[in-house]
């Protein structure tokens, strides 16, 4: 089940830049989605087929994935968002990954950036702030 998740003190006139983070853990997306929060507006998804549903119900600048997920893994899915959203932001969380796979999965899903678990929320935060500026300026330089 998604949730969109806003903050109380979201105003109406103020445009916050929306971000999906995908874990089929509920607490850790939970965590994520909190930290988030502060400065965005965060949908989550459970699954990558939930997320592929919302990504075509909503633009998003930014795409955090869990890599090991049931029904899919958080790298297939972003090679696929890569394929249809090209100037959407990919970011993967992992726990591990062998060093010539992280290299391929980097180049197939022309990842921004990859995390290690556990994540730091303020390095989560950072990420996804770079991440958004480079979203901006590929999206004026590149049109829509």
């Amino acid at each position: 089940m998604s949730a969109i998740v806003e903050s109380p003190a979201t105003s109406p006139s103020v445009s916050r830049d929306e971000i999906l983070v995908v874990d089929d853990e509920r607490p850790l997306l939970d965590v994520f989605a909190e930290a988030l929060l502060t400065r965005f507006n965060v949908t989550t998804a459970t699954s990558a087929r939930e997320a592929e549903f919302i990504l075509r119900k909503k633009a998003f600048k930014v795409v955090i994935a869990d890599h090991l997920m049931p029904g899919g893994n958080g790298m297939s899915f972003l090679v696929r968002a890569r394929e249809e959203f090209p100037h959407m932001q990919r970011i993967l969380v992992t726990g591990y990954m062998k060093p010539e796979m992280l290299l391929r999965s980097v180049n197939e899903a022309a990842l921004f950036r990859y995390l290690l678990k556990p994540v730091a929320m303020a390095e989560l935060v950072n990420t996804v702030q770079e991440a958004i500026k480079l979203h901006d300026a590929s999206v004026l330089a590149g049109g829509s």
